[in-house]
């Protein structure tokens, strides 16, 4: 199904083009992107091999490596993120195989955008690319927009006041619209109307705590510290927050320890999970480890005990969880 909101320049799209350029800052879009490769690709051939490599994981050498023949001529995928931060050795290299691809392989370029690494960009484009752009929703309108597109998307019906209700009641975080509106359109039959958004989001201290413990797990230290502090200004119990940071965890040590490869429907079964979790919860483990699943575990528990009465201060016991989840889901960063 095509995705709303991400612009495609090209007047055939084909998500098994030999290069799809995938242009912008906002990480939903980039994301889906890559995800529509990826199914199509393993639509086409159920053994692709998929390769999602960050910049700094592309070194010289790496890119001739992965697309070396082989005997077997399995299809890949090869996904560079960060492409505006190749090395000049590397953006070589890419730019000789962008004039010659292969036919078997998939490569998807994620960029920001702007004047750094526009050799990358130009050089794709160049090469007739298929480009998505993926802009940065900065505007509250465009949010509204995306809502509405969600909707249809799903062969779904709201009322613009629903649409409007949601975006005010959840904010600026696409991952979050887009989860809401799957949930919406999972439990409620039927046209989506105001009254169903505000029974579901507005002034929910669960979505509030849910938000505390997505910005952790995600490593966004500040802005988990920011949630928490407005949770509990508004009223939400302490005990609520450290099972979401709980059950936010162990999601992510749970996928972590999943078959690879293995299907979106298969995990939601098997990890007693919906699907637009499984997806969700794919993002927030970047970075993670199984000492940092664990490490973080250790937090929260300490944390719920504090707040169930073995500490004197509630607040800076989440506070000191929230933190160390961040850094567990970040250690390079410092965090």
């Amino acid at each position: 199904m095509l995705e709303p909101m991400a612009t495609r320049k090209n007047p055939t799209d084909d998500p098994l083009a030999p290069i799809t350029l995938a242009v912008g800052q906002e990480d939903l879009l980039l994301d889906r992107v890559v995800r529509d490769v990826v199914k199509a690709a393993r639509a086409a051939d159920a053994d692709t091999d998929v390769r999602d490599l960050t910049s700094d994981q592309l070194q010289p050498g790496t890119l001739a490596e992965l697309t070396s023949p082989s005997l077997f001529s399995e299809r890949k995928v090869l996904i560079v993120r960060n492409a505006q931060d190749l090395g000049a050795d590397t953006v070589k290299e890419v730019k000789a195989y962008l004039t010659a691809p292969f036919e078997e392989i998939t490569l998807v370029l994620l960029h920001a955008g702007g004047v750094k690494g526009k050799a990358v960009l130009d050089a794709a484009r160049k090469a007739g690319a298929r480009e998505v752009a993926c802009p940065k929703m900065t505007k509250a309108a465009d949010r509204l927009s995306f809502v509405r597109a969600e909707f249809r998307a799903l062969g779904r019906s709201a009322t613009p006041e629903a649409c409007q209700n949601l975006v005010d009641a959840i904010g600026a975080d696409l991952r979050e619209l887009a989860s809401a509106v799957t949930q919406l359109c999972a439990d409620v039959e039927g046209t989506i109307d105001e009254a169903v958004v505000g029974r579901y989001y507005t002034g929910r201290a669960e979505a509030s705590s849910f938000t505390v413990a997505d910005r952790a797990v995600e490593g966004r230290a500040a802005e988990a510290l920011e949630a928490l502090r407005w949770s509990l200004a508004t009223g939400v119990a302490p005990v609520l927050i450290t099972s979401a940071l709980a059950q936010a965890v162990r999601a992510i040590g749970k996928l972590a320890s999943a078959p690879r490869g293995a299907r979106p429907g298969d995990l939601a079964r098997d990890l007693g999970m919906p699907p637009w979790k499984i997806d969700r919860v794919r993002q927030q483990m970047r970075g993670w480890s199984a000492d940092g699943v664990s490490e973080a575990l250790r937090a929260v528990a300490l944390a719920d005990a504090g707040v169930k009465g073995g500490g004197d201060d509630p607040e800076y016991a989440l506070e000191k969880a929230v933190v160390a989840v961040a850094r567990a889901a970040r250690p390079s960063r410092g965090r």
